[in-house]
């Protein structure tokens, strides 16, 4: 047999990338590697903050830059896997929006300049969710829904 008609072994956890990634997934994968710089910018600029700040609020910011910048990862390694297929990496995505809303929550309650950034934080949000959750989406992640495994070993 030639490498043609022989099929790959399926890796457990990962689709099928025979076929072409569906623009949703692609979108999906885009909004949370934005999230994903958008935190990794916010790391950065509150250890700047920290290294040129008082002294009292050093330890403070360098702290938290330093959070920032550990939490960035989360949606930086779902994008990847988005991008690569990986049924694992919707999980994260999916955890990643749903704690960007009570934050968005909280820019919206703000009076100042952080108010449109909450607003653009939850269309982001919502818009990544609307699209992690689509049918298509599960279907190129490889994503079956709860016994849908059992019913064709029965078959």
């Amino acid at each position: 047999m030639s490498s043609e008609q022989t099929p790959a072994p399926e890796v457990p956890g990962t689709a099928d990338a025979a076929g072409p990634r569906p623009r949703r997934l692609t979108y999906a994968a885009a909004l949370v590697a934005l999230e994903g710089c958008a935190l990794l910018a916010a790391g950065v600029w509150m250890l700047v903050l920290g290294a040129t700040g008082d002294g009292g609020d050093r330890q403070q910011a360098v702290t938290g830059g330093i959070t920032v910048l550990v939490l960035a990862l989360l949606p930086l390694l779902a994008a990847r896997g988005l991008l690569l297929r990986r049924g694992w990496s919707r999980g994260p995505a999916v955890i990643t929006q749903i704690l960007a809303l009570p934050v968005a929550y909280q820019l919206l309650q703000a009076d100042s300049v952080a108010v449109p950034a909450g607003i653009a934080l939850a269309a982001v949000a919502v818009a990544a969710l609307v699209l992690l959750v689509h049918p298509a989406t599960t279907r190129a992640l490889g994503i079956k829904g709860p016994g849908r495994g059992r019913e064709t070993e029965r078959q």
